[in-house]
């Protein structure tokens, strides 16, 4: 199978489901951003990071294919002919919800209390968490858009918003593994 298709030439590129709409449609922005946000998961899953993390963030790279796979979808042709679901995967699950905040909650209760903001950095795996967390606050703005123009599963948008604040949890975890500085973000005085 070759990689190129040359379909895409025109600037355009088809959802599943066969519809071509220009590549820059927010539909294709929204999965294109989860796209990209997935390979920043997988350069933090590369660190060295403790097993669990990595198992947990193996668990969500699945789930995010699942959400792309959801967002690349044209609603109007989800459902085939014979009346089942053209994406027939599993989709985003109230377990997969629950599974992130029980994570954020374990890795909370070993943590110092947050007292004040903290500026993003103190090692480099940290830092990619941060930038994870700020490409996945941009895919769930996206999607947001998105779902006001064509409601989607309301599940992806929860998920999104849990797996940025699980980013957070994850990036002040690490700071604590790796000995790395936090540093709080105190306003200077006018």
């Amino acid at each position: 199978m070759k990689i190129y298709t040359k379909t895409g030439d025109k600037g355009t590129t088809a959802l599943f489901g066969g519809t071509r709409v220009p590549k820059h449609h927010i539909r294709i922005e929204s999965y294109g951003t989860v796209d990209e946000l997935n390979s920043y998961i997988g350069l933090i899953r590369d660190q060295e990071i403790d097993p669990r993390s990595k198992e947990i963030l193996i668990h969500i790279q699945d789930r995010l294919f699942t959400v792309g796979a959801i967002l690349a979808t044209d609603p109007e042709k989800a459902t085939l002919k014979n009346g089942k679901e053209r994406l027939n995967i599993p989709k985003i699950s109230e377990e997969n919800i629950v599974l992130l905040e029980t994570e954020m909650d374990q890795m909370n209760d070993a943590l110092p209390q947050m007292t004040h903001f903290v500026l993003p950095g103190g090692h480099t795996t940290v830092s990619y968490c941060h930038i994870a967390r700020c490409v996945c606050r941009r895919a769930e703005r996206l999607a947001t858009l998105l779902h006001e123009q064509q409601p989607t599963d309301e599940r992806v948008l929860i998920y999104l918003n849990r797996l940025s604040d699980y980013l957070f949890v994850l990036a002040r975890k690490l700071s604590k593994d790796l000995q790395a500085d936090e540093v709080k973000w105190i306003p200077e005085k006018l």
